[in-house]
């Protein structure tokens, strides 16, 4: 993929399938240099066995019936391993599934972050039954954007109103900005 924010999107898209109600997209950026990046996409869904959850890194296994091959897991997988980074994925049946990806970002390798807060604001806007928190940390400060909050500020407003869309867009672009001073 061009982005890992389509990386995000194609995950979330996988834990709103799994029947999440909660989904929590977390981004971090550490190390000397903060040339580390982290990406966890927690979800609260149906959850995985252990057959699934040991086949789901495999590019030609799919729980899906209109077709025979699942490119999200592997490539996410592969854009963190190339630059060095790492790949982790946990599930438990009934609570839901943690896919962690490590960047080093400072490798020629690594794929650009793109616009999270263009995914994370399509997410919203076409899942308005689930809650979705998405936080970006560096060096100890951090900005969270969670949807539960969201629509206590919006008095019953849509989240799916394409004025608030462009107001969540905007927010979380301004602070994740604040927070990482570059874009990644």
């Amino acid at each position: 993929m061009q982005e890992l924010s389509l990386n995000i999107l194609d995950i979330a898209q996988n834990s709103v399938v799994a029947g999440a109600s909660l989904i929590e997209i977390e981004i971090a950026a550490y190390g000397n240099d903060n040339n580390m990046l982290s990406i966890i996409i927690r979800d609260n869904g149906k959850g995985m066995d252990r057959q699934t959850l040991s086949n789901v890194t495999n590019p030609f296994f799919t729980s899906r019936t209109t077709r025979k091959v699942g490119l999200g897991i592997p490539l996410f997988k592969m854009a963190a391993e190339q630059t060095g980074g790492s790949f982790d994925i946990s599930s438990t049946v009934g609570e839901g599934t943690v896919v962690k990806a490590v960047f080093d970002t400072s490798n020629i390798d690594c794929t650009p972050l793109g616009d999270v807060w263009d995914t994370v604001a399509i997410l919203i806007q076409m899942n308005e039954d689930i809650d979705f928190v998405y936080t970006a940390t560096r060096n100890g400060e951090s900005f969270v954007c969670d949807t539960r909050q969201l629509k206590e500020i919006m008095e019953g407003a849509p989240l799916s109103d394409p004025m608030v869309v462009r107001w969540i867009k905007e927010f979380i672009e301004e602070n994740q900005f604040e927070i990482f001073k570059r874009r990644y």
